[in-house]
């Protein structure tokens, strides 16, 4: 490749809170989205919360002389509302649904119907080798309160693992979403102190939008102003993350958001708001590459940090064995009163009664038998996500102790079982 090689590439990210029959104005907003995208002609554009299938088909039509390549990610049982719309062909795409992602019960949350996930697409631009992903991650809604912190964080940790096990040929990554993290979060510091991704809020060279990055702003007329009360300038927890790797250099040059309004005129075009970022990738000479390895110093924050995930993870399992032990004493304890209703029955005692109470008690039976069957499912995702963690945490721990020089081998093993933590 030349030496003088350079890139440049715009991308558009957008959570479009498009809920069928929920979300204000979807149809008019969803217009106006097709008509600013079909304007500004970024690269990319990464949307999530497009729950309308035929939202998508819509915007497809309407940008598809724009923006000719074009993927939806479907998932779960209302589908994970990521979708991309490129400049450039998609050579490949895949996704990833995350194994933890809230509680069924919790009907009016709606996460776990939605599958979220992570989608990737590869794309080959000039030479170039582009890993784009894509994902929202469970919403938060109460922060003093917060009972899904520890599924978030297993989907920072799921999403880490996947871009890293599936960028290795990569030379320029792109991470775009709403992960529903602020940005001291224990997930998005996880996320990024283990893939070494920078944020383009942080890194931006020409940063013009709502204060502080917020993409989530009181301005808005769509978003519940009491969420924000504790939040003055409102929360940043829409991204642009990105790396390159060695022989690459990218900065980001500008980034912008809206600001609580449509672009041109009217309604915000959804709750959040618009990131709109301008990347440069260019070739680094050999000399300026640099180092693949990390001192003890630059560990000590991965370390720290897998720690926290990891006690934060342990916490879950025994809450979550709880709920699925307390499931199974229900279940067991409804099976004898199912037992008492037949020989109440068989006996011609009350038998009136016996059979009123049989329908509730075998709805309690199944109810309870749905709760345990679910949680253990939780632990076990929990269990898994905490092994991984206790694996990488000894291995960089084992880095630390040895020196630099030992550190990329131990590293690269980090996807092995610990025989000891699965025990």
């Amino acid at each position: 490749m030349k030496p003088s090689f350079s890139l440049r590439l715009r991308v558009f990210n957008l959570n479009c809170w498009g809920i069928p029959y929920l979300s204000k104005h979807r149809a008019d907003r969803m217009k106006r989205l097709g008509d600013f995208l079909n304007a500004e002609s970024f690269d990319l554009a990464l949307l999530e919360e497009v729950w309308s299938e035929q939202d998508f088909q819509d915007l497809r039509q309407k940008l598809s002389p724009t923006y000719p390549a074009a993927h939806y990610f479907r998932s779960g049982i209302i589908g994970s509302g990521l979708c991309v719309f490129s400049k450039h062909p998609i050579q490949e795409f895949t996704q990833h649904v995350y194994s933890l992602n809230g509680y069924p019960y919790m009907i009016h949350h709606g996460d776990w119907f939605s599958g979220k996930a992570v989608g990737l697409l590869v794309l080959h631009l000039s030479g170039l080798v582009l890993n784009a992903y894509v994902t929202h991650l469970h919403a938060e809604y109460n922060r003093q309160k917060d009972i899904y912190l520890a599924h978030r964080v297993a989907q920072a940790w799921e999403l880490a693992h996947f871009i890293h096990h599936t960028s290795k040929k990569a030379d320029v990554i792109l991470l775009c979403g709403d992960l529903n993290l602020h940005p001291k979060d224990l997930g998005y510091r996880l996320l990024k102190e283990w893939t070494g991704l920078h944020d383009a809020y942080l890194e931006t060279q020409d940063f013009k939008g709502s204060e502080e990055g917020c993409t989530m702003v009181p301005q808005n007329c769509y978003v519940n102003q009491q969420e924000l009360e504790p939040f003055r300038c409102g929360i940043r927890i829409d991204y642009v993350l990105y790396k390159a790797v060695s022989g690459f250099y990218i900065s980001c040059k500008t980034l912008k958001t809206t600001t609580g309004h449509d672009p041109h005129s009217g309604f915000p075009l959804s709750d959040h708001e618009a990131l709109m970022a301008t990347l440069c990738v260019k070739h680094r000479p050999p000399q300026q590459n640099p180092s693949s390895t990390n001192g003890p110093t630059e560990r000590s924050p991965l370390i720290s940090v897998l720690r926290e995930a990891w006690t934060e993870l342990d916490l879950a399992v025994a809450q979550a064995r709880w709920w699925a032990t307390f499931a199974g004493y229900v279940i067991g304890l409804g099976l004898l009163l199912l037992a008492l209703l037949c020989a109440l029955v068989a006996g011609g005692e009350v038998r009136e009664v016996a059979i009123l109470l049989w329908t509730p008690s075998v709805g309690l039976v199944l109810g309870a038998g749905a709760v345990y069957l679910f949680h253990i499912q939780e632990v076990k995702g929990l269990c898994r996500a905490r092994a991984e963690l206790y694996h990488v945490l000894g291995r960089a721990r084992e880095a630390q102790d040895l020196g630099p020089e030992s550190q990329p081998a131990l590293l690269l093993g980090h996807q092995e079982g610990n025989r000891a933590e699965d025990q």
